[in-house]
């Protein structure tokens, strides 16, 4: 039991919901990185024309599992398929509670037989330390949190990502020649200014790219080597502005509410929990409001992960998940808001904007679903939105409506005119960019 434990805010503050609200909360930012190299709108550009690099070194946690009941072990807490799952490839980490939806996802690194990394937020990795703890697993774990946490010392590891339509002509002239053929996401050992580097064939920008990864003491020669390569190409280094903006394009919604704080099986889980965890502190915010948290849980099946899900083993939640496999209503869609109406409520030219607030869409008034990751996007002159959306609302071209503003709370009902501004928007598919929803995934095994 920690103390103070996610359960104990939640009984102080009554309910999860009055722990979690917090209207106006400010985004995430990433520690260390500069927010700005030449600006955020050319950063955004220059993924989508030319080629960039990404340093992800900072803002992730990585949590190393270990022994010989590893496997076993992520096999019972997640609904990932492990008979397929080769060393040195990376899966799109998928743990669900007991009612089958989504903890929160990760990126799982199979580096041995019995090793893997997972990376991401904190919160997939606490579910699966839990177990491991509680469970009778011989296995062992280790973490390094992000640099907002750990701000004491160097990271464990290094990452840097190559994105853009040129990355594969820096990758080339980085290494002499191409790199052996590798499927998306899975990995293979290189050399890189004398440096042993781990490269992965990954794409979060709707272009194939690399993201490279080794020890944090070799960070300065290997990104040293990247930026020379990179010269003839033009390489664009990417600040924390415009990097926590790409999964917008991409389809990936980051920041989903774990299903944990209801769930009476799960209450030994919650007094695990620390309350200054990601599940005790991440905020909700936005002009969609429900005093029930439930009603912000998400099924993986929103997210579009059916492809990844596995029903080939046990695992906690499988029979709900399955089970909700024809039930669910929303899915993922991307918006693009009417520049007018941005011009209307944020003033004339684009400025930055970013938020992970739960706003509410509607059409012709009738809630149509919420908002999950809004930002302006300079190369679409507009912001767009990750969003869930009634299915009914999600034919690409259907016109919604975003309310935009902060629901106080507790106290103001849920349908409540609070005279918010309504921002007329266009669906469209997610992901938004064609060859990410096409083509970068074509090759992957899941």
């Amino acid at each position: 039991m920690t103390t103070p434990s996610v359960q104990d805010g939640i009984d102080k503050a009554g309910s999860a919901m009055n722990l979690l609200w917090k209207p106006g909360a400010a985004p995430w930012s990433v520690p260390v990185v500069k927010p700005e190299y030449t600006g955020w709108g050319d950063e955004q550009e220059a993924w989508r024309s030319g080629v960039a690099l990404f340093d992800l070194s900072y803002h992730m946690s990585d949590t190393v599992f270990e022994g010989p009941d590893s496997t076993r072990l992520l096999q019972a807490v997640s609904a990932n398929n492990y008979e397929n799952f080769a060393v040195d490839q990376a899966k799109q980490f998928i743990p669900v509670a007991p009612d089958g939806n989504i903890i929160v996802d990760g990126i799982l690194l199979r580096e041995a037989e019995h090793r893997y990394t997972l990376s991401g937020v904190p919160a997939a990795q606490s579910w699966v330390k839990y177990h491991a703890e509680t469970g009778g697993y011989n296995v062992q774990f280790s973490t390094d949190p992000d640099s907002s946490v750990r701000t004491d010392s160097d990271p464990a590891l290094f990452r840097y990502q190559i994105q853009g339509p040129l990355a594969m002509d820096l990758v080339e002239r980085a290494f002499g020649g191409p790199l052996p053929t590798t499927k998306f996401f899975h990995s293979t050992i290189v050399t890189l200014a004398g440096k042993q580097v781990r490269a992965l064939r990954h794409g979060m920008a709707g272009q194939a790219g690399y993201e490279f990864i080794g020890d944090y003491r070799d960070s300065g020669v290997v990104k040293e080597a990247l930026m020379n390569a990179g010269e003839p190409f033009g390489l664009t280094l990417v600040g924390g502005l415009a990097y926590f903006t790409n999964g917008i394009e991409s389809g990936w919604i980051p920041t989903p509410t774990p299903a944990i704080y209801t769930d009476p099986s799960l209450a030994h889980y919650r007094t695990w929990l620390s309350l200054f965890s990601y599940e005790g502190q991440k905020p909700l915010n936005g002009s969609y409001f429900s005093p029930n948290i439930e009603d912000y849980y998400l099924s993986p099946w929103e997210l579009g992960y059916g492809r990844s899900l596995s029903f080939n083993h046990d695992f906690i939640g499988r029979d709900a998940l399955l089970a909700a496999k024809d039930t669910v209503t929303r899915t993922r869609v991307t918006l693009v808001f009417n520049l007018d109406d941005v011009r209307s409520v944020f003033g004339d030219g684009l400025d930055y904007h970013l938020t992970y607030a739960r706003h509410r869409i509607e059409n012709h008034g009738e809630l149509a679903g919420m908002t999950f990751w809004t930002s302006s996007i300079a190369p679409m002159g507009t912001i767009m939105s990750l969003a869930l959306v009634d299915k009914k609302f999600a034919e690409p071209g259907s016109e919604v409506t975003v309310v935009w503003g902060e629901h106080p709370g507790e106290g103001t009902d849920t349908d409540a005119d609070l005279g918010f501004p309504r921002i007329r928007a266009t669906v469209q598919a997610s992901p938004l960019d064609d060859f990410a929803r096409t083509q970068y995934r074509s090759n992957v095994t899941v």
